[in-house]
């Protein structure tokens, strides 16, 4: 059994453009074929040349869930239209204001929690414990970003000058382009899209393919909400038919990405020529580290859940264990056993540990990182799908530890984003140090360790935008910034406070009342 099972609380709770009209703030289109559409200009639509695309359960492959719009440029070209309306309108409205409507929709995020959570298992595939978590994740950012709508703060400083007020304040930017993962369909969305709407901007929001259902859910709540129609905007559809158009539409001056490395990197040249607003969480290569004074019982519990949560499909997933070679045969040997206890199942089973991985190719991906880790390591559990007819045609792959892993090695530099763990033994602090810092990514890390002086030395000293002491690579908090360094991102963070000055921009205000006038860095200095 996975360490976060067990008796824990949870908690109760055509070229025409299409005319602006009242808005239909109902639930999407849903009718016995299952269709659903986008959000465009106050209305539940389908994509211009009505194409649709499948999404179907994980874990049960013959569960559609529904037929979702297929989306291109002139859905995006709308749906920007729509948002430009909407920011006109929305910019305007007090900030306070505009954070009573996001505290809103915590309230019905937080009472159809379940229901939320059911759907998002359903086409993500991860344990519903760990929807739960996510959609609690998205409601603890909706009451943050609730009460930033008095808190936008500016600086009053003193100028330099007799007579002269000198001020600054935060203003909006205009329309936000959205483009999120499958991998936490409501938390992601909402690091986002709240902190953008409490600053006063609007959005149109590209949802991962994989999870436009929860997508779905999360705008009819912001519109259950309150939020005016043009201001949120939902375009479902492929990345580079729908995404593609968004990141280079002239209209949309700040574009915030989440997702791989490579794509981020082609839409940062995009941004860059165009000058556009641009914020990057990309992958991560994230290690825990454990040496022999840890305690080892915290440290298996971390790594289960750090390697093996949501299926390794997380970005701050525990990819690689560090293990001190005084430890590393009792620890792997006790690890193992516990791997192998793992049960895999539909996340909407209560007795189910780990789910499946979103689709086929991520079932291909992961098998040939085991194949490389059967030719180069040694395979101590796992390796392989799981293809019995009892899992219905799921796409189940056994958790997979992986020894004998080399430094710089591909298993021990190379992003997976499945569950196969690659361990890597090393003699000193300075050694483990130093693999953890030989990727090219930067996103968390993990120690395990009672002796102060290496726990301080790893803060400092480990090339991660977050790292843990004692707790796993996993497990951030709504409240605080998140994001990495090197190729995890480009230098701006989801969360906390930070997140609100990427969504913002700081316009410098003077009023000289001196009746004269006053040269600054001149006048006020003598020859």
């Amino acid at each position: 059994m996975l360490p976060w099972r067990g008796n824990r609380r949870i908690p109760e709770v055509a070229s025409v453009p299409v005319p602006t009209q009242p808005a239909q703030t109902g639930k999407p289109a849903e009718s016995m074929s299952q269709r659903f559409q986008n959000f465009i200009a106050g209305q539940w639509v389908d994509a211009a040349d009505g194409r649709t695309f499948e999404n179907r359960n994980p874990a049960r492959p013959d569960d559609l869930i529904g037929l979702f719009p297929r989306s291109g440029g002139l859905d995006v070209d709308r749906a920007v239209a729509s948002a430009k309306r909407g920011f006109e309108l929305w910019r305007s409205t007090p900030a306070p204001e505009r954070g009573m409507v996001l505290k809103r929709a915590g309230d019905l995020l937080t009472a159809r929690k379940e229901e939320v959570a059911r759907a998002a298992t359903r086409e993500m595939g991860k344990v519903l414990l760990e929807t739960r978590g996510d959609v609690q994740e998205g409601i603890d950012t909706a009451y943050y970003a609730a009460t930033e709508g008095r808190r936008l703060f500016g600086h009053t400083v003193p100028s330099e000058l007799r007579d002269k007020w000198a001020m600054t304040y935060r203003r909006p930017i205009g329309v936000c382009g959205m483009i999120t993962p499958f991998n936490f369909p409501m938390a992601i969305p909402t690091w986002k899209i709240f902190p953008a709407l409490v600053c006063g901007n609007s959005v149109v929001f590209k949802p991962g393919e994989d999870v436009p259902h929860t997508a779905a859910l999360f705008v009819e709540i912001l519109l259950e909400a309150g939020l005016p129609p043009d201001v949120i905007n939902l375009v479902h559809g492929y990345g580079e038919e729908a995404g593609k158009p968004l990141v280079e539409h002239p209209d949309v001056p700040v574009i915030s990405f989440t997702g791989s490395t490579e794509t981020g990197a082609l839409i940062g040249a995009t941004c860059g020529r165009m000058h556009k607003r641009l914020s990057l969480e990309m992958g991560g290569k994230n290690a825990q580290i454990v040496f022999p004074d840890a305690s080892m019982e915290l440290a298996l519990e971390g790594v289960l859940w750090g390697a093996f949560g949501t299926t390794g499909q997380r970005c701050t997933a525990t990819s690689r264990l560090l293990l001190h070679r005084d430890i590393a045969d009792e620890f792997l040997t006790e690890l193992v056993g516990r791997a192998r206890g793992l049960r895999l199942g539909d996340g909407l089973s209560d007795d189910t540990d780990v789910g499946p991985l979103i689709n086929e190719a991520a079932v291909e991906k992961t098998l040939s990182y085991a194949a490389l880790g059967a030719e180069t390591g040694d395979v101590l559990t796992g390796g392989a799908p799981v293809t019995a007819a009892e899992m219905s045609g799921g796409y189940y792959f056994e958790p997979t530890i992986v020894a004998g892993v080399a430094p710089g090695s591909r298993l021990a530099v190379e992003e997976i984003f499945g569950p196969l763990l690659s361990v890597i033994t090393f003699a000193s602090a300075d050694e483990a140090f130093a693999i953890n810092n030989e990727v090219q990514y930067g996103l968390s890390s993990s120690v395990y360790t009672t002796d102060v002086r290496t726990s301080f030395r790893a803060l400092a000293e480990l090339d991660n935008g977050i790292t843990y002491i004692n707790a796993p690579t996993i497990g951030a908090e709504a409240h605080l910034p998140f994001g990495g360094v090197k190729m995890t991102g480009n230098g701006h963070r989801e969360g906390g406070w930070e997140v609100y000055d990427f969504y913002s921009e700081t316009k410098v205000c003077y009023v000289d009342y001196s009746g004269r006038l006053q040269r600054a860095q001149i006048d006020n200095y003598d020859d």
